[in-house]
């Protein structure tokens, strides 16, 4: 798995998950539950990840869409 981004911003997270799923690509959030537990204050950032295999096509579809990546 390879990241796209990290982000404590929820909405911007929901909107390429959203995306990403229109476009075929399934994705993994990891860090969600580590939030969670630190009282949902926004200090740790979320991890948006993606398979190896579809990396590069899921870096065209957020550039496509104006949005930045991690990398």
């Amino acid at each position: 798995m390879k990241e796209l981004l990290r982000t404590n911003d929820m909405v911007k997270l929901s909107w390429l998950e959203a995306l990403l799923a229109d476009a075929g690509i399934d994705i993994l959030v990891l860090d969600h539950h580590t939030s969670v537990m630190e009282g949902s204050i926004g200090i740790l950032p979320r991890r948006l990840m993606v398979g190896d295999q579809d990396y590069e096509r899921a870096l065209q579809v957020m550039a496509d869409a104006g949005e930045e990546t991690s990398s």
